[in-house]
């Protein structure tokens, strides 16, 4: 943790990053990269997201995409590693799940993947691993 960085410095703005911050974000916390086409058609397509910003700089993300009705996937989160340890990630979660609590049918259905230790932070939201019939598959191109 960075003591010098102050919390309040921090604002949260409703919002999907540029696609420019959005590709640095990614490749700076260790998340596969995506080309400037790919995020240039994904991001308007976000149900809702949120920016992390520091003195007006980027460090930290997160959205949600579906369809709006039925199924949800969180995904893209992220603060730089230089903004870790602050919280940071619990603030971007809370306001993802609000605002699902607040809009998303009673039926939605909301997925995410976790890598590593992340599952720890989803578990305090209420996400549990999937067993039994379900099984996680992913196909890249």
């Amino acid at each position: 943790m960075n003591a010098h960085i102050e919390d309040s410095a921090y604002d949260l703005v409703e919002q999907a990053p540029s696609v420019s911050d959005y590709r640095a974000l990614r490749t700076a916390t260790g998340l596969s990269a995506k080309s400037h086409e790919a995020a240039a058609a994904a991001l308007p397509n976000t149900w809702y997201g949120v920016t992390l910003r520091y003195n007006g700089e980027s460090v930290g993300m997160g959205r949600i995409i579906g369809d709006g009705g039925c199924f949800f996937q969180i995904v893209d989160i992220c603060v730089l590693p230089p903004h870790q340890g602050r919280g940071l990630g619990k603030r971007i979660m809370q306001a993802l799940t609000t605002e699902l609590e607040r809009r998303a049918p009673a039926s939605a259905y909301v997925s995410l993947i976790a890598d590593g230790d992340a599952r720890h932070l989803y578990e305090k939201f209420g996400f549990k691993a999937t067993s039994g019939a379900s099984v996680g598959m992913e196909r890249r191109f």
